[in-house]
């Protein structure tokens, strides 16, 4: 493999999935090439996936039947209303780097039962039930959204695997590091056309290990390169977006990036959004790595430098959006610390004994 880092990127590569199947070799060939674009870029258009459009369609159908509710019917799972941060929110309902994202959207995490335990951490508060519309209302949403979740935690599980390879571990060892309760999210989204100054999302990274996207088919995500150039994510039919959240860029001693990106719509837009997650208290130790991974990260200004999202604190500190060198310790830390950042208002209202 190629440890050579880019000094920049000026395009998103598009990588097909098609030899997933295939020899040893053919395999190894397809990690080598998933890892390099993951080292260089944190970005890629992924092809020949497997997951039948079918599943995808019915998401996007669902938006539609559900984002046309007028709004005193959506907000019958506000997400207001759950102290685990999971239903409806209306557009400027969250904000990224202190700042409204114009969007709204439907939350659904992977269903655990409640954990509160007294003197606990505070990220097992994050365990619980959805929301879901009436079924009279909104028919087979559940359904729907859970085939989506499974059909795409197995490509997750999968994508894992390939990094593992690449990587020189065990091919079961992003699978077996997830542990037994895996938190996963699934975002369904509805972007207005993007006011002049805003942003559907402002620039971020995101938080977990894999995100898949399916972008739908009016463009708007962009991605920021090293050279400080917003460069457009390709719309292509039945493909899916990968890139890497922090937790990945942490854990491999920033091999991998989580690079930032944003969306700037100019029209009506929705899109699909499954963020791949592992139990809340897998920790964040770094992999041992072969020393000419290690090697590729010190001679990249890029890579040694990558920073992580900044908590709302250091934000009011002074500290850049995405130049945090706090790494989280636990995936449920880092969770817990995107939940504060984005939603301190549900923090205060569910959570007084630690908001603030």
């Amino acid at each position: 493999m190629s440890t050579a880092s880019s000094a920049g990127f000026d395009e998103i590569p598009i990588v097909s999935l098609a030899t997933i199947d295939g020899s040893d070799h053919e395999r190894a060939g397809l990690a080598e090439r998933m890892c390099t674009v993951a080292h260089e870029v944190g970005f890629m258009v992924i092809t020949d996936h497997g997951i039948d459009n079918a599943v995808v369609a019915d998401v996007f159908d669902l938006m539609e039947r559900f984002f046309t509710l007028d709004e005193d019917t959506r907000a019958l799972i506000d997400k207001a209303m759950s102290p685990r941060f999971r239903g409806w929110e209306s557009v400027g309902s969250e904000y990224t780097n202190n700042r409204v994202d114009v969007r709204e959207q439907i939350d659904i995490w992977s269903a655990w039962p409640e954990t509160d335990e007294p003197g606990g951490p505070v990220h097992q508060r994050l365990h619980g039930p959805n929301q879901w519309m009436p079924a009279e209302i909104v028919p087979r949403q559940r359904a729907v959204t859970e085939r989506w979740m499974a059909e795409l935690s197995t490509l997750s599980d999968r994508i894992l695997e390939l990094f593992a390879i690449g990587l020189g571990l065990d091919v079961d060892f992003f699978v077996e590091l997830f542990g037994d309760r895996p938190m996963s999210l699934t975002k369904m989204i509805s972007y207005p056309p993007t006011p002049v100054g805003g942003a559907g999302v402002n620039a971020h990274h995101d938080t977990g290990f894999v995100t898949l996207l399916a972008p739908g088919d009016v463009a708007g995500l962009e991605v920021l390169n090293p050279a400080d150039e917003w460069i457009k994510v390709p719309t292509i039919p039945t493909s899916f977006v990968l890139n890497l959240g922090e937790m990945l860029q942490s854990i491999t001693g920033n091999y991998f990036v989580a690079t930032a990106h944003r969306v700037i719509a100019d029209e009506p837009r929705r899109s699909a959004a499954y963020f791949h997650g592992p139990s809340l208290d897998t920790r964040l130790d770094p992999i041992e790595l072969d020393q000419r991974f290690v090697d590729a990260v010190a001679s990249s200004p890029r890579h040694a430098s990558a920073g992580f999202m900044a908590s709302a604190a250091e934000t009011d500190a002074g500290v850049g959006d995405m130049a945090s060198r706090h790494r989280a310790g636990t995936y449920g830390e880092q969770l817990w610390n995107y939940f504060a950042r984005s939603y301190p208002d549900n923090v205060a209202r569910h959570h007084p004994d630690v908001a603030g």
